[in-house]
């Protein structure tokens, strides 16, 4: 099963990105015996200051076609690191082909786009920048993955 990170904004050099590229090394490393992964991101940047529909647009051409669809939203439902786990297995157990976790700009995803997705999960109700959503994603799929494995890395 593959997993797709869309998101806006273009994220630069710096220790977001250090971060980030470790844990999708990591992942896709753990995931590939699991039958997960490549877990590839797509950036999608609306130059034009369109907001949140215009950001909308571009993020649906990004999520592949017929992707189960999951948006990062503080409305969501939180999840413990294992329950993350056993969502993955579930959908990739379906036999998903495509899992995209969407992740908005800096105001968020247009209500019209979270409306016509699969499943929306939330850190908590704190807002956190959506730089480092993408970092705590993809180590919470780096840690999904590990759990999967048996791997010691996630410890109760």
């Amino acid at each position: 099963m593959r997993l797709h990170l869309c998101a806006v904004g273009r994220l630069r050099t710096g220790p977001e990105r250090e971060l980030i590229d470790d844990y999708v090394t990591r992942f896709n490393r753990t995931g590939r015996a699991l039958g997960l992964g490549p877990l590839a991101e797509v950036e999608v940047e609306d130059r034009k200051a369109g907001g949140m529909e215009a950001e909308a647009v571009l993020l649906s051409r990004a999520v592949p076609s017929g992707a189960f669809t999951v948006v990062m939203d503080e409305r969501g439902r939180v999840l413990s690191s294992p329950e993350l786990a056993d969502h993955v297995a579930r959908w990739r157990d379906a036999g998903r082909q495509d899992v995209a976790f969407v992740i908005g700009g800096a105001d968020g995803l247009a209500p019209s786009f979270r409306e016509g997705t699969d499943f929306a999960l939330s850190f908590g109700a704190m807002v956190w920048p959506h730089m480092l959503v993408r970092v705590m994603l993809t180590e919470q799929l780096y840690r999904a993955a590990s759990i999967l494995a048996g791997s010691p890395y996630h410890r109760l």
